[in-house]
């Protein structure tokens, strides 16, 4: 299989790159079927190298088209293939058509949908729906998904597990939790956000052999964080530096109670290279905040007043980890929120202000679902419905940079801005102090004089990644904020470069 490439794009960018592949094919050309099907035949083979019996389960278009060709390589290779067609054989056009009349030349008999065959078999292939699916599955077709969800066996989807929406990763109904998933010619952005993750299980791709110049010519819907494309943002230290050259950040919460927040976020801002961190915190916990940490500089601040002096020796700042919502806290926003320096807003900042929205150019917004329900006015499952559409649409209510957290974090630049999608990370993160060391890493970065979109691309693939190497040393369940910091350190010098 080939390396997962970092566009992604959604069902309308699919379809107008099969239409550049269909108008370039020459006459004699190997259908892009055959293709296909040979590529899921082989990636079959490859996992389930003892298979003898599969059922595969095919639908009316073209991805019931590449199951038909799958099975009939299956029966030429001597493993028995079962084929099932909810709803019946149906009318078929084109590729697909001549698919099944050689799989039927070949002996092999579609039926219908079979639990029995189904619980039978090594392996099921999902050859339902691909990216055209756009309502929720019912009568039939919701029986059958349904029932290659019990059976047992794993289950290869093609191109996109059915009943998953391929723009947006919400599932329709129901949907197909696939063991592997072979996506055909492009990634779909759905598959590594929302509920996709959950459906598609082990991602593999296969290009078909389409040439760069039909992808290069669609704009994609989101593109994938990777080592590569933020190699460099970071440049290696001058050996003269000093701390204040590597930037002075300023993290504003810890409200009563919630201390801890506001610690992680200022020993992450070290950890991803920051050169002086100052915490300004309520004054109930001033005195001991930083004893753990002793590097950390820490204020007690009652309100606005003493807070102006930390500001102005800030090179980059961050409000929200622990805040709260209490006159301290609105006291501390209203002072901060029109700061010329980088501001990250997270937490109970987001919820402030959500309550008086406002814009500027230069701060990130780091919110949850249930926090970018706030800020859009809507629930937090209206966000998963549709992430991207959220991410843009509080970039475009607020300014900046918006980083939408979750399974599949996005981050979007504005309404012109590119959306980058970063598929690290696990379960573990699932756990408290997370989003604080987020923040964190975001400020620290801003501090050394990345640009807000570039801080937040980086910060969010060093947290994810450090995240994964925690929970591949102990696992993902009992994974603490903390134990990131390792990992944020060694990811983001591993970055650097001269």
């Amino acid at each position: 299989m080939e390396e997962l490439p970092e566009a992604l794009y959604g069902s309308e960018q699919a379809r107008e790159i099969d239409r550049r592949v269909d108008g370039a094919r020459a006459p004699r050309t190997e259908p892009l079927m055959e293709r296909a099907g040979r590529a899921l035949f082989d990636l079959l083979r490859r996992r389930w190298p003892r298979a003898r019996q599969i059922a595969v389960v095919c639908g009316p278009g073209n991805n019931g088209g590449d199951g038909y060709v799958l099975a009939r390589l299956a029966q030429a290779a001597g493993i028995e293939p079962r084929v099932m067609c909810p709803g019946g054989l149906g009318e078929l056009r084109g590729d697909a058509a001549a698919a099944r009349e050689r799989l039927l030349a070949s002996g092999v008999l579609p039926g219908p949908a079979d639990a029995a065959g189904l619980a039978r078999a090594d392996v099921v292939v999902d050859a339902l729906f691909g990216t055209g699916l756009r309502r929720p599955l019912q009568g039939e077709w919701l029986d059958t998904v349904r029932a290659v969800n019990r059976c047992g066996a794993p289950v290869l989807a093609v191109d996109l597990p059915s009943g998953l929406d391929a723009d947006t990763g919400r599932v329709l109904g129901e949907a197909v939790r696939a063991t592997v998933t072979l996506a055909l010619i492009e990634l779909k952005a759905g598959m590594f956000t929302g509920y996709g993750r959950d459906h598609c299980g082990e991602i593999c791709h296969d290009s078909l052999g389409v040439a760069a110049e039909h992808f290069e010519a669609v704009n994609p819907l989101a593109r994938r964080l990777s080592a590569r494309s933020l190699q460099g943002l970071l440049r290696s230290r001058s050996r003269c530096a000093h701390k204040g050259d590597a930037g002075r950040v300023l993290v504003i919460g810890g409200g009563p109670g919630m201390a801890g927040a506001a610690h992680l976020a200022g020993v992450a801002a070290y950890r991803a290279g920051a050169g002086l961190v100052t915490v300004a915190t309520h004054p109930d916990h001033s005195a001991t905040l930083g004893q753990a940490r002793p590097e950390l500089i820490v204020r007690g601040v009652d309100g606005a007043g003493p807070l102006r002096p930390l500001l102005a020796s800030a090179d980059a700042v961050a409000i929200g980890p622990g805040l709260g919502q209490d006159d301290w806290a609105e006291e501390l926003w209203l002072a901060v929120r029109d700061i010329p320096q980088p501001l990250v807003v997270d937490a109970d900042a987001l919820n402030l202000l959500a309550a008086g929205a406002t814009q500027r150019a230069h701060w990130i917004l780091t919110p949850h679902p249930g926090e970018a329900g706030r800020l859009l006015g809507c629930q937090g499952a209206d966000i998963q419905h549709d992430r991207f559409a959220a991410v843009q649409g509080i970039t475009r209510r607020f300014g900046g940079v918006c980083v939408l957290k979750g399974c599949g974090s996005l981050v979007q630049g504005g309404p012109n801005g590119a959306t980058w999608l970063c598929d690290r990370g696990n379960p573990g993160m699932a756990s408290g102090g997370m989003g604080d060391v987020l923040t964190g890493v975001i400020v620290g970065l801003l501090a050394q004089g990345l640009a807000p979109m570039d801080a937040a691309r980086l910060g969010v693939w060093c947290h994810a990644v450090a995240a994964d190497e925690a929970s591949a040393a102990g696992g993902e369940r009992g994974l603490l904020a903390q134990d990131l910091f390792p990992g944020i350190r060694s990811t983001v010098n591993a970055l650097a470069q001269p």
